[in-house]
């Protein structure tokens, strides 16, 4: 069926829509294939859906012209990397809910519906996961939200397990992974933009710490569900462009965000965190790279002890309800 044949994803409004689904797509045509056509099925008929082309090679723009008239397209003329283009969403959408989602995702057709249900049951929470199952395999979990490791890590609940419903119970979370999640449009607005420092990785994690910290949770929504083939678009292989990225944007997300009471009191955790990244460096024969990462992190310190003047400014929280949250993955 040409695409053409699909109806919009919103019914037309004279306001405007209360959910914007905004993709961040790089030479992703072909994965925009499976992605639009889920949006465009969603029961939740009051959205629209908005695509930011990130300087793609492969036509994206002229295709969606052609094929998606109902999708506004937003073509940036160079790649400026994944933050940058889920900015670009988040200035760009409309509505009083913002879903980002990466390109290689696949909603099933209740999924924002769900979404939405919760955060309207929840007001205190200023973001919600859904239940990433993987696109092949989808008795296996990808991911039911997101968790900070008292190491430092961030990491995605229930990763590559068989999805046996261990995750059915919907509940607060630490936060949610970008590749598909939504937001409230007032949750952005006070907790800022995601971090463009961060280029790649952990900018979603980032971004949930500093929800926390500000007193906006995280509802997990196991009822909604997303397909996610992961990776997709920088490869599933853990390279060197990969490492580097979490190597030193783990550094930069605890400078920035974690409060420094909590973080005094896991202070031989986040150190055990950074000695096991040296060891797997030196397994891997890697410490060039993880020395460029760890020189990289403190260069960029200044930048972000600023930044954290702002993020800290805005807490609400008690350290051990903080505790509790971070540990609660």
């Amino acid at each position: 069926m040409n695409e053409q044949s699909h109806p919009a994803p919103g019914e037309p409004s004279p306001s405007l829509p209360s959910v914007t689904v905004a993709v961040a797509s790089y030479n992703g045509r072909h994965l925009l294939e499976k992605a639009l056509p889920s949006i465009a099925a969603q029961r939740y008929r009051d959205l629209s859906a908005l695509v930011v082309d990130d300087g793609s090679s492969d036509g994206t723009a002229e295709w969606l012209a052609a094929n998606w008239p109902q999708v506004r397209v937003v073509a940036l003329p160079t790649n400026g990397g994944v933050t940058a283009a889920l900015n670009r969403c988040i200035s760009e959408a409309d509505g009083e809910l913002v879903m980002l989602m990466n390109n290689d995702v696949e909603l099933e057709p209740d999924c924002v519906e769900r979404l939405v249900a919760a955060l309207r049951r929840h007001p205190e929470a200023g973001s919600a996961s859904p239940k990433l199952l993987d696109y092949y395999e989808r008795t296996v979990l990808d991911g039911a939200g997101d968790t900070l490791a008292w190491t430092g890590s961030p990491a995605r609940r229930g990763h590559g397990q068989p999805d046996r419903g261990q995750f059915d119970a919907e509940q607060e979370i630490f936060g949610a992974c970008g590749g598909a999640a939504l937001y409230r449009r007032s949750a952005l607005e006070a907790v800022g933009d995601y971090d463009d420092d961060f280029y790649a990785y952990y900018e979603d994690s980032d971004w949930s710490l500093r929800a926390q910290v500000a007193g906006l949770p995280c509802r997990y929504v196991p009822s909604a569900v997303v397909y996610h083939m992961g990776s997709a678009t920088l490869g599933r292989e853990m390279n060197d462009f990969t490492r580097y990225h979490l190597w030193r944007n783990s550094i930069w997300m605890l400078a920035k965000s974690l409060p420094s009471d909590v973080a005094l009191r896991h202070a031989l955790q986040l150190l055990h965190g950074q000695l096991w990244n040296l060891a797997m460096a030196i397994r891997e024969r890697r410490v060039a790279l993880l020395a460029r990462a760890w020189r990289d992190a403190a260069r960029g310190l200044p930048r972000m002890l600023r930044k954290r003047r702002q993020v800290q400014a805005l807490r609400t929280e008690s350290r051990q309800l903080l505790e509790a949250r971070i540990a609660s993955g």
